[in-house]
């Protein structure tokens, strides 16, 4: 099974990998901030994760790691 790990304190919330998820189980928390002021990214779904890697690949912050 696949799944990811995001940096939260990282992420800046820029919703690159919420565009290019083919499945579309990641958002951009509107009400959670991480330690920099930032909204968070939260994956609704991880029974959907394919493991595609996209969203690691896309990000600038390097803030998800993918699991397969």
């Amino acid at each position: 099974m696949a799944y990811i790990e995001i940096a939260q304190d990282t992420c800046k919330g820029c919703s690159l990998c919420v565009n290019a998820c083919p499945k579309q189980i990641l958002e951009i928390s509107s009400d959670v901030l991480n330690a920099k002021g930032y909204p968070t990214l939260k994956c609704i779904d991880p029974s959907k994760c394919i493991g595609c890697s996209f969203c690691g690949l896309i990000c600038p912050e390097i803030a998800i790691t993918v699991f397969k």
